[in-house]
């Protein structure tokens, strides 16, 4: 059954949602709501001819660091490739980029002027975070979503040069295990993020992760990039590290 919102920001059982996962209708992006939403594993999606609208699908895709899977080809790309790779530089820019990136298939955006406005002040308030690439200092490839507690909910990817979203999400999983981070939350089951090790879990079991991850404690605010993202021999050990500690 899908509820129609109020002034309260509770939010329905997710198993309440129809068989495409819509959940419930109305409310407002204030990042109260906004966190409690992702703290129930309930997201917004929508477009501007329509309210806003909840979701929670059923199974979900997730990500754990020591799922990662990662070609032997990707891994030496990933020694030497060409980025520079930041965190939390340029929020702005990275949405703004998520939402005009052509895409193919796909037309319009989802991430309409309101939503952009919404998760830029969740990113200044320290829930929303970013992690970049950037080639001869231009953004070309950026991964971004949210954090509560330790879990993070991946939102969207864009690249304007081949691999560079790929390296984005790469390094945000690295960066999630060194925060101690439970699994990433990937929405919707696409082959891509399939081949980098997500895996479908009933949503009952999905909600009852996502609430646990959620109530663990964590410093909200800006992240940085680990020192040793710079490092070659570091890189090397971390993605022989992650093959082998990979269940």
């Amino acid at each position: 059954m899908i509820t129609l919102l109020s002034s309260s920001t509770v939010f329905p059982d997710p198993e309440n949602a129809d068989p495409g996962g819509l959940l419930a209708v109305g409310g407002d992006l204030s990042p109260r709501r906004l966190i409690a939403a992702y703290s129930n594993g309930i997201f917004p999606w929508y477009n501007e001819d329509h309210p806003i609208l909840w979701w929670s699908p059923d199974p979900r895709p997730i990500i754990t660091p020591r799922w990662l899977t990662l070609d032997k080809r990707f891994q030496r790309y990933l020694r030497n490739h060409p980025f520079d790779v930041t965190v939390d530089t340029d929020f702005q820019a990275v949405i703004s980029a998520c939402a005009t990136i052509d895409r193919p298939g796909q037309a319009g955006t989802w991430l309409t002027d309101e939503m952009i406005r919404a998760y830029a002040r969740l990113h200044r308030e320290g829930h929303a975070h970013s992690v970049e690439c950037r080639l001869d200092g231009r953004l070309v490839g950026a991964i971004y979503g949210v954090g509560v507690g330790r879990a993070f909910f991946g939102e969207s990817m864009f690249h304007t040069v081949g691999q560079a979203s790929k390296v984005a999400f790469v390094h945000l999983m690295w960066l999630l295990k060194d925060l101690r981070f439970y699994f990433m939350d990937c929405q919707q089951a696409t082959p891509h993020v399939m081949r980098l090790g997500a895996r479908e879990i009933p949503r009952v079991e999905f909600t009852r992760l996502a609430r646990t991850a959620c109530a663990q404690p964590s410093e909200p605010g800006p992240w940085a990039a680990p020192a040793w993202w710079s490092d070659p021999q570091c890189v090397k050990e971390r993605l022989y590290g992650s093959r082998d500690d990979r269940s």
